[in-house]
């Protein structure tokens, strides 16, 4: 991240807004804040450039594309020291989409999304187990995700 970007009421505005419909114009945010698209532009130009704002994703309903299995893996690694290598080695698995340094019982959490048991058996068996630094897995199938949703953000001003 470069220098710190001291973030004001519009920028949270901003953030806040575009959180919930990525796809809103320019124009049609800034005439709901009151301000010219423009100036949308600019704040968004620099909440990027400040790595505040990294880009935009399409939320697609993963289950209707054949998705039909969500797992958590919990990772106990040998050493703790080996998280970055087993981190860059499971990077290279597309099936993962989330990965995590936790504390607690394991030392990495991730989250795998899968289009049947057995291509999520084909992850645990043939994937997971050939990289060094991982003791031993503990699996959690996702029976139904109730909600999905981003953290309120709210400016200290």
């Amino acid at each position: 991240m470069g220098t710190k970007f001291n973030l004001d009421k519009l920028d949270f505005q901003i953030i806040e807004e575009m959180m919930d419909d990525a796809e809103i114009s320019y124009a049609d945010l800034g005439k709901k804040l009151f301000v010219s698209g423009g100036t949308i532009h600019v704040r968004i130009k620099k909440l990027m450039e400040s790595g505040i704002v990294k880009g935009t994703r399409l939320n697609v309903d993963l289950r209707s594309l054949g998705y039909d299995v969500i797992a958590f893996i919990g990772i106990y690694l040998e050493k703790s020291s080996l998280y970055d290598m087993v981190a860059k080695e499971l990077k290279k698995i597309p099936e993962i989409v989330r990965l995590n340094y936790t504390t607690g019982n394991y030392s990495m959490f991730a989250e795998v999304v899968c289009k049947d048991i057995r291509q999520l058996r084909f992850v645990l068996h043939d994937e997971l187990q050939k990289i060094k630094g991982i003791e031993r897995t503990e699996t959690f199938i996702s029976l139904d995700e109730s909600f999905n949703r981003n953290v309120v953000v709210t400016g200290n001003q």
